[in-house]
């Protein structure tokens, strides 16, 4: 097969499949959307910004979201278009990574459909972020290092650096995988291509295209790591190496233990996978190296599953090529489980419907930052960010206009304050303050500032920095987060510290 070209009626197979996806991630967006997500209005701020880095990741999805907003604008839908073409290109390379590996129609339909409905894949690429990118860097990745593997093609490996490189540039995690092509090299025959100059000059091209960051993080005393460290010990404190394994089984949808399972016993046990053993060392590099990290989310390791969902759909036909049934009591199960479980990761009910249905199937999804919401963490984030434009607005209005010029809004949080600039063009709103991520670093000058906007807080504590201090607003929502919502908002006057003062007490890297 791996000389081959890949018959039509299989490429045909996986383009509809791709299209299909693409179809279905359409249809949600304009039928079933909720609002804009806080990471979303996070990065289009980041988009008016173009930079080499910034504290929680890398430029690369940040620069392509800044061309295509340029060219097309940057509401919801449009913003979305870019999820729905790349989850429907990294469906079809899982499809054309199953045909590698030895895979048939079967194969194909197991690998795609069942990694294309679980709820990690459906949730993560609902939204435009990196993560979205993450998933095609990785499958891409490892298609290209099993080209290199079946074809003997050393050339490969400088596309392989090339697109390592590219995808360290959209998200640092890449390293993982880059450790596991290491090691999979290593421990098995194709340690053989060390001996050339290739895999070195992969290496380098990898360095090459990731230095920007590298040097942007130089330059900002290592900001991104003091970002991770922060997350690792405050945000997901409470996780631990049995969470990681459990979230894993949940968010891959429970039942695709009956396709990755066999992806592992594919390609680390079974004689048909042995040639491709260096693949599943990707996969079990990540694993190892995010259980011993000890406060690992379980999506951390998502992006690796492609390729034991295509190995292990592999596996399933070659034990139905006597046993038909077994693919078939494998593959209905989990399309059924997986459908189901689909308005937990993407909204397709509106919010009211889908509380009913999440109580009558009794699944309540615990938030990764330990807060009790009607709604999943994941969905509240979508919820309350134009009533809080509206809201601040409306405060901002009130103060006598000639003051107007000297106000700004103190955002506690980049969700906030990446809101109040998204909606400024819908509502009348003074400029931003924040200490939270890259905001800090975007803290602008306020000679002439006289008066605050706060959201949120205690009057008592805000006169700590400033003398006067009242409430003139207040912000309520439906569905938002706990520390989105029943916010007052206050108006302070007359600072007691400086600016600088409190952009260094209150910065946070989280």
């Amino acid at each position: 097969m791996e000389k081959e070209k890949i018959p039509r009626n299989i490429l045909t197979l996986i383009t509809s499949i791709t299209l299909l996806n693409l179809l279905i991630y359409l249809i949600t967006q304009i039928f079933f959307a909720y609002g804009i997500f806080r990471d979303e209005l996070y990065y289009l701020a980041c988009a008016n910004r173009i930079d080499t880095g910034y504290v929680d990741h890398p430029p690369f999805s940040i620069w392509i979201l800044a061309v295509w907003k340029y060219f097309f604008g940057d509401s919801v839908f449009v913003i979305r278009i870019i999820p729905a073409v790349v989850t429907s290109i990294v469906v079809f390379m899982i499809g054309l990574f199953t045909v590698r590996l030895g895979g048939n129609k079967q194969a194909v339909i197991i690998s795609t459909v069942a990694f294309m409905l679980s709820p990690i894949f459906l949730g993560m690429n609902t939204i435009y972020s990196m993560n979205v990118f993450n998933f095609l860097f990785w499958i891409s990745s490892s298609y290209i290092f099993l080209r290199i593997i079946q074809t003997g093609n050393r050339r490969l490996w400088l596309i392989l650096g090339v697109v390592v490189g590219f995808g360290l540039l959209n998200k640092t995690s890449m390293l993982w995988l880059g450790t596991g092509i290491f090691i999979g090299t290593i421990f098995t025959p194709l340690r053989k291509d060390l001996k050339t100059k290739y895999p070195y000059i992969a290496a380098l091209f990898a360095l090459i295209i990731f230095l920007p960051y590298i040097i942007w993080n130089l330059n900002h005393d290592f900001a991104h790591l003091e970002f991770i460290r922060n997350a690792a010990s405050r945000k997901y404190g409470g996780l631990t190496p049995i969470s990681f394994i459990l979230d894993q089984i949940l968010i891959l949808n429970p039942l695709s233990i009956l396709v990755w399972l066999p992806g592992i016993i594919f390609y680390l046990i079974h004689k048909d996978g042995k040639q491709f053993r260096a693949v599943g060392f990707i996969w079990l590099t990540t694993f190892v190296i995010l259980f011993i990290n000890w406060h690992s989310k379980g999506e951390y390791i998502a992006a690796s599953y492609q390729i034991l969902f295509a190995g292990g759909a592999v596996m399933i036909e070659k034990w139905s090529e006597r046993r038909r049934w077994i693919q078939y009591s494998i593959a209905v199960p989990i399309l059924v489980f997986g459908i189901l479980l689909s308005p937990f990761a993407r909204p397709l009910l509106s919010a009211d419907k889908f509380v009913e249905y999440q109580n009558a199937v009794g699944l309540k999804p615990p938030s990764n930052e330990g807060h009790e919401t009607e709604l999943p963490q994941f969905y509240s984030d979508m919820f309350g960010w134009e009533d809080l434009a509206k809201n601040v607005s409306k405060v901002y209005l009130s103060i006598p206009e000639e003051e107007r010029k000297n106000t700004v809004v103190y955002c506690s949080n980049y969700g906030k304050a990446g809101a109040i600039e998204y909606f400024s063009k819908k509502y009348p709103l003074p400029s931003v303050i924040c200490p939270h991520n890259n905001y800090w670093y975007w803290w602008p000058d306020l000679k002439n500032i006289t008066t605050v906007i706060i959201i949120g807080g205690e009057t008592e504590e805000h006169r700590e920095a400033l003398e006067e201090v009242y409430e003139s607003g207040f912000h309520r929502t439906k569905y938002a987060m706990p520390y989105e919502n029943n916010l007052p908002i206050f108006i302070g006057r007359g600072l007691k510290r400086s600016f600088e003062e409190i952009r260094q007490s209150d910065k946070i890297f989280i």
